[in-house]
Parts: C-alpha cells; sequence; structure tokens
C-alpha cells in the first residue's frame, strides 16, 4: 500500500476530477431505483461512495489506505460509513451480517491475487442481497513499471464470468471503453451480476407452461418459442424496457410465428392440434387464406430489413394480422401464473393498413400491429436460456404432434382385439418422434457470404486495399469472409457479423468465439470496413436495419459505429455467457 499512501493527495484529487455521473453512465441504469444499504469495496477517494449517497443510499465505504480515508471522511456524505477493511475477507461487513442491493468494485480486483479471487468472489457474493447487483470496472494497461509499482495482476472478464456462474449470478451488462483520462495504454471492461431472487429467475414458470400447462394445440408452445427467438436472434427489436416489462412490437411475434409454423404445416403438413387437416387446410385458428398463400415464400425471405412489394406484401400483412388475432385470443389468453386468473403476456392489437407501396419488415412497420408485453424477468430468462429451454419445447411439441397425429388416425386403421387403441396407435406411432423434432429446427435462412465477397471484389476494382479484420494481413485474390460470431453457434447472417479474414485466420478461429481482447484491437479494422464496405455503399441501410435488429445497444436506426461495435461487444459477452463458448485470441 505503499504507492497509495505517499500518493493520497494527488491520487485522490486525480480520482475526484472525474465526475461518477459520466464514468458511470454505462451501467447506472441498472441501479435499483429504490435505495437501499450499497457496499463501495476499495472507495479510495470517496467519489463514488458520495455518488451513490446522493442518490439516497446508505453506504459502507471500505478503504484499507489510511491515508485515503482520513482525506475522504473530512468531505465525506453522512449516509457513507467508512469501514478499515480489505479483499479478501471483508471481515467487518460479513461479521455485521450484512446484505447489499449494490456492491461496486471500481478498478480494484486487479489488486486481488489470482490465487485468492474465486474466494473473495464468494465472499462478495454472499454479501449481496437477492435481486442486488455486483458491479466490476476492470482496468487493462500496458505500463510494465506503473503495474509493479501499484501492484497491478492482470484481469479478464472472462476469469469474472466463470466466477460468476459458480456462485449462481446472472451477467445482466458487459461493455468495454475507452480511458476517461484519455491515457491511450489504458482501456476498461465494465460488467455487472444480479442474484435472482431464487437462484433461477423464471424457469420454474416456464418449465410449468412448458410441461405440466393443459395445452388443445401447439400455441403455447409455438408462442414460447418465438419469443425465444426473438430474445435471442433480435433483441434489438425491443420498443419499450421498463425494470418491470419489456415491450415488443406484436407484429414482429406474428412474423417469428409464421416462420416457425410455416415450414411445418405448408412444407411437412404436420398436425398442429386435434382436427387439424394440413392436406385440407382447415382446423388451425391462425391459418386463413393468407397463411396458405405463403407457400411461394421461405422463412427466409420474411427476414428483418426486407423489402417486399406491394401485390406480395398484401399476403404477408394479412397473415401477420391473423396470426396476432389468433395469439391474443388464444395462447396469451390462457398462460396464466399458477394459482390465478392472471395472463402472463399481455398484447394490444393496432389495425394495419397499406399504402399500395412495398412494404419493408422493420421494427416500425412491425410496431404497426400493436404491443406484446412481456415480464422483464421472463425475457431475461427467454434469452439467457434459449440454450436450454429451446431443446425442452422442441421435445415436448413433437411429442403434442405425435399424439395428434395419432388421434387423427385412430379411426383409419382396424385396432387387433387383443390391443387397446391407445397400444395400436403408439405402435403406429413408433419412430416419428425422432423425425418431428428434426424437421423443428429453427430456419435462420442461407449461410451466404456471397453478396459480402461482390463487394470485396466492388472496392478491390476501386483500387482499395482489403485487410484481414484479425490480423491485418492485406487481402489479394485468396480470402475468405468470416462470421465474427460462429454461425454454427448463432445463426446470424447479417452484414455486421460478416468479415473480410486470411484463410488461415478463419481455419484457425472456426467455431470459436473471439476474446474481448482481440476484439476490442480489431475495433479500428471493424469500423474501418463497416464504413468502406457497407454506409458508402448501397448497403447502408440493410447494415443498419440488421444491426439495430440483432444488437439490444443499438437504437434507432443509428449509424454511429462506435455504437455499433459496442454493441457487438455486448452481444460477444451475452454469447460467451449464455452458450460457454470457447474462445479465440486470434
Amino acid at each position: 500500500m505503499n504507492y497509495y499512501s505517499d500518493n493520497a493527495s494527488l491520487l485522490a484529487s486525480r480520482y475526484n476530477s472525474l465526475d461518477p455521473e459520466v464514468l458511470h453512465v454505462v451501467w447506472s441504469h441498472l441501479i435499483p431505483e429504490d435505495p437501499g444499504r450499497a457496499l463501495d469495496v476499495g472507495a479510495g477517494s470517496g467519489r463514488d461512495a458520495n455518488w451513490l449517497a446522493e442518490k439516497g443510499w446508505d453506504v459502507m465505504a471500505v478503504e484499507p489506505c489510511k491515508e485515503f480515508r482520513e482525506q475522504a471522511q473530512q468531505n465525506s456524505h453522512s449516509n457513507v460509513i467508512w469501514m478499515d477493511d480489505e479483499l479478501p475477507e471483508l471481515k467487518g461487513p460479513r461479521h455485521a451480517g450484512d446484505r447489499f442491493k449494490l456492491i461496486l468494485l471500481s478498478a480494484v480486483w486487479m489488486h486481488v491475487l489470482p490465487a485468492q479471487r474465486e474466494r473473495a468472489f464468494r465472499i462478495i457474493s454472499e454479501l449481496l442481497a437477492p435481486g442486488g447487483i455486483l458491479v466490476f470496472t476492470l482496468r487493462h494497461g500496458k505500463d510494465e513499471q506503473e503495474n509493479i509499482e501499484r501492484g497491478f495482476n492482470p484481469v479478464n472478464s472472462s476469469e469474472l464470468e466463470a466466477l460468476a456462474r459458480q456462485r449462481a449470478l446472472a451477467r445482466v451488462f458487459y461493455t468495454g471503453s475507452k480511458d476517461h483520462m484519455d491515457r491511450s495504454n489504458v482501456h476498461w471492461e465494465t460488467l455487472v451480476f444480479k442474484l435472482p431472487d431464487d437462484g433461477t429467475g423464471s424457469l420454474p414458470l416456464l418449465r410449468h407452461i412448458i410441461v405440466n400447462d393443459d395445452k388443445s394445440a401447439t400455441y403455447k408452445l409455438g408462442l414460447l418459442r418465438t419469443l425465444i427467438r426473438i430474445a435471442e436472434g433480435a433483441p434489438g427489436m425491443v420498443l419499450r424496457r421498463t425494470d418491470d416489462i419489456v415491450e415488443i412490437p406484436f407484429g414482429l411475434v406474428g412474423l417469428y410465428w409464421l416462420k416457425l409454423y410455416m415450414p411445418l404445416v405448408l412444407q411437412h403438413g404436420l398436425v398442429q392440434r386435434p382436427g387439424h387437416d394440413p392436406n385440407n387446410e382447415s382446423g388451425l385458428g391462425f391459418a386463413k387464406k393468407h397463411f396458405y398463400q405463403l407457400r411461394q415464400f421461405s422463412p427466409f425471405d420474411l427476414r428483418i430489413g426486407t423489402t417486399i412489394d406491394s401485390r406480395q406484401a398484401r399476403t404477408v400483412v394479412g397473415a401477420i394480422r391473423d396470426v396476432c388475432e389468433n395469439i391474443q385470443k388464444m395462447p396469451a389468453n390462457y398462460i396464466t401464473f399458477p394459482g390465478r386468473n392472471e395472463q402472463v403476456f399481455n398484447c394490444q392489437r393496432e389495425a394495419v393498413s397499406l399504402s399500395g407501396k412495398p412494404w419493408r419488415v422493420d421494427k416500425q412497420a412491425l410496431a404497426d400491429f400493436g404491443v406484446f408485453v412481456v415480464p422483464a424477468a421472463i425475457w431475461q430468462c427467454l434469452g439467457q436460456y434459449a440454450c436450454w429451454l429451446e431443446p425442452v419445447i422442441i421435445n415436448e411439441w413433437a411429442r403434442l404432434m405425435q399424439g395428434y397425429e395419432a388421434k387423427n388416425n385412430e379411426y383409419k386403421y382396424v385396432t387387433p382385439q387383443w390391443a387397446t387403441a391407445g397400444q395400436h396407435i403408439a405402435e403406429q406411432s413408433a419412430g416419428y418422434k425422432k423425425d418431428y423434432i428434426e424437421l423443428q429446427q429453427w430456419n435462420a435462412g442461407i449461410r451466404d457470404t456471397g453478396p459480402v465477397r461482390k463487394r470485396i471484389y466492388e472496392l478491390q476494382q476501386d483500387g482499395e486495399a482489403i485487410h484481414c479484420i484479425w490480423t491485418n494481413s492485406r487481402l489479394r485474390e485468396r480470402y475468405q469472409v468470416d462470421h465474427c460470431f460462429p454461425w454454427s453457434r448463432w445463426y446470424n447472417n447479417d452484414l455486421w457479423n460478416l468479415m473480410p479474414a486470411t484463410e488461415r485466420a478463419n481455419e484457425k478461429k472456426r467455431e470459436k468465439l473471439p476474446s474481448a481482447l482481440l476484439l476490442h484491437n480489431s475495433r479500428d479494422r471493424i469500423t474501418n470496413w463497416w464504413e468502406s464496405a457497407y454506409l458508402e455503399g448501397t448497403m447502408k441501410e440493410q447494415f443498419l436495419l440488421e444491426a439495430e435488429a440483432a444488437l439490444p445497444l443499438v437504437r434507432d436506426n443509428t449509424s454511429d459505429l462506435t455504437v455499433i461495435f459496442e454493441a457487438v461487444m455486448h452481444q460477444r459477452a451475452r454469447l460467451k455467457a449464455n452458450q460457454q463458448l470457447v474462445e479465440w485470441d486470434g
């Protein structure tokens, strides 16, 4: 601690020169609106402790450096209590039996020795109250002499996320940022974790709906899977979000419903409820004439950002309108919380009229159908646990379709005297389950890099040098178009996700996820590629619409590449946490 003791006045002045509202703006929206008890670990000059206290929090400020504490206490907010303590022990808060709604470790974790971090994280997590948030800011610097003098140890977000998983904490936010003091050799990562009220979030409720709830059709499963696909693949389409609810365009729900049911009904003729006859186009409440006219479309034709001519738009809009009406009357109406007659999902439909012009599938056009409201906790659960929830839904959906098929065929078979009808039907249906599951795989479109390869060729013909995103090597005739986030792990063929790369880099990366550090180091090359390939060409609108739909931090069709890149960093962390993907450092 000699460095901090010897330089306390200078460092305190430097720290206090930064406005905490600006410094912490990236995560401050997650601060609970109802203030409670907060713990500031490594509080230093007291800047952040005072900031929280001014917002109404009762803050325990833990700081082991005596000189820091003495200076800070001279101007400390009355709601701040100072304590001489440090990681990994934190004896004072532990012995007091305190639990905190907010725990902040700003530029502290690098002081904890790697061998002590697992214990330190366990102790911190035990101090976190149910529903509370735990905030880390990680400092990355290249000045070796400074690192030695100040007792810094290497840090990375992957380590923290692994420790959080061990303690059943959910990561709810991640971002990378530049240094607020404009030091070129320093950059930061911010991570926020949350302790769910029961440690599982909304999983018990969703499991009840999937497995236990009465079902007279596949509609409840269809709605849940639709919402999962949106939460995981198009989180940027959210219209409004509060602590309690998430609002998405009702038309988006209808669109994704169509993309689920079109292959099952129109292509494979699978029965979705008793009495449904795919051959005679009857028996499904949502499937009217417009739905059956969609045979000319593939689910990929209904992707976000596409433009549909005025004649075909009547069919698509009509089909979405019929689906929304059926969702409101059926699954949304009958999916209720266990033990009480209260809907889990709420929706409000609006009338949609066409202008006779081509119809673009974007957020506003889909919002014209109305609003679909999802509880915020369920929305988070759907996105975070999609890779586990979806297989359960698919398996249950396959079981239902198998049963409906058997019931429809019951009177087509002559039942042997020695067997019950149920036994005979089961025999007739044996072996179908595997096919039902395979036929439900999400049709995410085509893994097509052709348009991007064409764009690279155009730029090269104009004399522009194209470089590998990962290695900065100049690309000539032999190169690859790499999916930044691997296609096999996240079906996304958006322009922002397609990067020029050398064949060797693409081969090395394969199905791995680029690490945060690699993305950070490649930032300028990526944004320069987006600028020259898309924003300065005819693909600009498609690029921006796709980014807004898939990346939750992108808003209002922004062309700010800094915002889009930060959203990509966020999505990287999201995929890594949700699917535990192997990382590639380049």
